[in-house]
């Protein structure tokens, strides 16, 4: 028997859960699970359906677009560990928390490659049997570092890209050739403090709690569709250093969380914001 998830996005209209299901039913497929839910703004409807049997996916799919409305988005998702590559530049606890929880089985994914643009992390990629590339951006354009970085992540097929404390903007080639599937750590509740130096941005204004943001890349600095967010207090006492040490914590944590998120396939990109079922 097969375990497999179908994602669907459509205009709303009524009997919709009671004709998917039904062909889940034709097709003697057991449901395990089903999440649901209407954009009350624009009137969208969302589902995720986890379902376990033998399937006929071609066959799914072709009932599937006859029953639902015009304008409709569906996919059927094999369950499975997804693959990765993970890009990286100086600050280890981003990668290091994700290289321990896929080590202890707390998050589920394979690691196909580290690819930084300093050398500092290749040893702690190694230690975990994970290869490392090192692209080093210095006399090189942005469009000559990227298409270096192309070379090295494409032959990996991977399914997401992961910018774990990845410190250099991506051009708008770049990003839409992995559309939706380039997810960034950025460290500060977003839409505060956009840009570099956010702790340092935060400490002037005095803030009361620093927070970190787990995101979807688009062309728009630090604007992406979110994922994950986190927070924690902080008070006059801190110092900038203080608050950066302090969001270390929030950012690998939020990361990771975002991460479970769209490996469970949970995700669903609505414009610039996230449905998460």
């Amino acid at each position: 028997m097969e375990k497999k998830v179908l994602l669907i996005e459509c205009p709303d209209s009524k009997g919709l859960i009671a004709q998917i299901t039904n062909i889940c039913y034709k097709h003697q497929l057991n449901i395990i699970r089903n999440t649901e839910y209407v954009d009350p703004d624009s009137g969208q409807f969302f589902m995720r359906t986890q379902l376990e049997g033998i399937f006929n996916d071609s066959t799914l799919m072709l009932d599937l677009d006859r029953a639902l409305p015009q304008g409709s988005s569906r996919q059927l998702v094999a369950a499975g560990r997804k693959k990765v590559v993970i890009l990286v530049t100086k600050e280890a606890h981003c990668l290091g928390d994700i290289l321990m929880k896929v080590y202890d089985g707390s998050l589920k994914l394979d690691i196909a490659a580290v690819v930084g643009n300093h050398p500092d992390l290749q040893s702690l990629a190694e230690k975990f049997d994970i290869p490392y590339h090192l692209v080093s951006h210095l006399n090189l354009s942005r469009e000559q570092h990227e298409a270096a970085l192309r070379q090295v992540i494409d032959p990996y097929q991977a399914d997401y890209l992961v910018l774990a404390k990845f410190m250099r903007v991506l051009s708008p080639a770049f990003v839409a050739h992995y559309k939706e599937r380039i997810i960034n750590i950025h460290h500060s509740f977003l839409p505060a403090f956009i840009g570099a130096n956010p702790y340092h941005q935060a400490h002037k204004r005095g803030v009361k709690i620093i927070g970190a943001t787990a995101h979807f890349v688009t062309d728009d600095l630090d604007e992406g569709p979110i994922i994950k967010q986190m927070v924690t207090p902080v008070d006059h006492t801190y110092s900038a250093m203080d608050m950066v040490k302090a969001g270390r914590d929030v950012e690998k944590n939020v990361l990771s969380k975002a991460l479970q998120l769209v490996l469970e396939d949970r995700v669903f990109v609505h414009g610039n914001k996230t449905v998460i079922l």
